[in-house]
């Protein structure tokens, strides 16, 4: 068979990247399967890897990670990049709990090594995951110097951005397949502006971020070029999403009217006295002051990361970070109550948060995740002692540039949340002004409602999850893991 001229220049182009994707000396990748965790039966059933990248100035920051391939197809199913909020939250956080597909055993002695069983609703079933200990300081990520002890929201972008694409340069089986970014919480300030990051570098040349029909569209003269349509990033996924200060916060008095935590006549008060503006900083006289100060005083005891359940001091510890100063203040006023100070951690929903700090500093378990030894001192789920900037007043005004770019997103919100309060998720979303294309309507898991869902003409699905609360796949497992696995696939919710 004969071999035209351009046909033989393609050829010549894609074996110089695919050398150059395999013998590139400038990425050194540190990563061992894990074949045995401590506390599961026999060698796991799952294909996990885990391993260390360098990121920032000369590698000063080691971000850990955890790579699950799909139990279904890995070679075709797509591949999520999941960061966890925060920020500063160990990826093993989504994986314990959320996601990922194995989960602790909840035992009442914190001092005998629990087991661990597999999830039967786990996002892996459909997708590989790649999970990471995100920025240095989280999990088992860490800093060689002390310039890389600090970080932001800007500079956190670099470097995840770094991370990515040194990974897929030394994943190459995974070019193909396609991408997306995912996260909750803390991420929605961050990971749209690390998806812009990754757009604009790959406009720039960037590599790997094109895949295998974007590389030929880039060899092909120009008549040829409308056959390849698509990046090689598909989109992203967000979960219960901080996305503005002012919106998210704003929205706790009308979502807490609306869950019947305030009587008519205070809402009333509230909306006369503060004229929609319900934070201590914003306040437009003493009488709006009273009220917000009344307001969050009638609000402590209610567990705002999920407002069905009672008060948790331990679940509380997810929520630095995320509304600023003034869910601190409530928190720390909350914790001063003798009365809700006397709940012990096995009042809790989920004491499973202890079962894994305990997990996780076995030297067994840290020596089976190929951990570096004396790199970091004890894990925390979160560490809320690290230098970070938060630096991203509102992520609104990246969403409209990856709107504009066609790209999809899903983006749910568990309905009891009272941190991210889905009323402000749903303000934002409206004020990007694109028309509905599948208007408010139930979705169902098993002839049962597990939620509302709504799409939009930039190819956004928002979601509501029944039930759930701040991260909601912890609360409603099966339900988000159909919601995910119809969206991946393109299916309607």
């Amino acid at each position: 068979m004969r071999i035209s001229n351009i046909g033989f220049f393609i050829i010549l182009q894609l074996l110089g990247l695919t050398l150059w994707l395999l013998n590139s000396h400038a990425t050194v990748v540190h990563s061992q399967k894990v074949e045995y965790l401590p506390g599961f039966d026999g060698p796991l059933p799952f294909s996990l890897e885990t391993g260390y990248i360098g990121v920032d100035e000369g590698e000063e920051a080691q971000l850990f990670y955890y790579f699950f391939e799909s139990e279904n197809n890995p070679k075709q199913d797509p591949v999520i990049l999941w960061l966890t909020g925060g920020p500063l939250c160990s990826a093993m956080s989504a994986i314990l709990y959320e996601i990922g597909p194995i989960q602790l055993e909840e035992v009442d002695n914190v001092e005998t090594i629990p087991k661990l069983f597999l999830r039967q609703y786990a996002w892996t079933k459909t997708a590989s995951i790649l999970f990471v200990d995100f920025p240095a300081g989280a999990g088992f990520s860490y800093a060689e110097t002390s310039r890389a002890n600090y970080s932001g929201d800007f500079r956190a972008s670099h470097n995840i951005n770094q991370f990515l694409r040194k990974w897929l340069l030394n994943h190459p089986q995974f070019l193909s397949n396609p991408l997306y970014l995912g996260g909750d919480s803390y991420t929605g300030f961050t990971l749209p502006l690390y998806f812009i990051d990754m757009i604009y570098d790959n406009e720039r040349g960037g590599q790997p971020f094109l895949n295998l029909k974007d590389i030929l569209r880039s060899i092909l003269t120009s008549p040829f070029n409308n056959i390849f349509e698509y990046f090689y990033i598909q989109g992203y996924i967000l979960g219960n999403p901080a996305t503005d200060r002012f919106i998210d916060s704003n929205y706790q008095v009308p979502f807490a009217h609306g869950m019947g935590l305030i009587s008519d006549e205070q809402y009333k008060s509230l909306q006369r006295t503060c004229r929609g503006q319900y934070q201590l900083v914003n306040a437009r006289n003493q009488e709006c002051r009273n009220n917000i100060k009344n307001f969050e005083w009638g609000l402590l005891g209610i567990q705002i990361t999920m407002t069905l359940e009672n008060y948790c001091d331990i679940d509380s510890l997810r929520i630095h970070g995320i509304s600023g100063s003034k869910r601190r203040m409530m928190i720390d006023r909350v914790n001063s109550l003798l009365h809700l100070k006397q709940l012990g951690a096995y009042d809790c929903r989920k004491e499973g948060y202890l079962v894994a700090k305990q997990w996780m500093n076995q030297k067994s378990v840290q020596k089976a995740l190929h951990v570096r030894k004396e790199t970091i001192g004890n894990w925390i789920r979160c560490n809320y002692k690290f230098n970070y900037s938060y630096e991203v007043p509102s992520s609104v005004p990246y969403h409209v540039k990856i709107s504009a770019k066609g790209f999809r997103s899903l983006i749910y919100s568990g309905d009891h949340d009272m941190i991210v309060p889905f009323l402000g998720t749903q303000a934002w979303i409206r004020s990007l002004n694109y028309s509905i294309i599948d208007d408010w309507r139930k979705w169902l898991v098993d002839g049962q409602i597990a939620g509302f869902t709504r799409t939009y003409a930039n190819k956004m699905t928002f979601a509501t999850v029944k039930g759930a609360g701040h991260t909601a796949p912890e609360y409603k497992p099966k339900q988000c893991a159909f919601m995910f696995k119809r969206w991946i696939r393109g299916e309607a919710l």
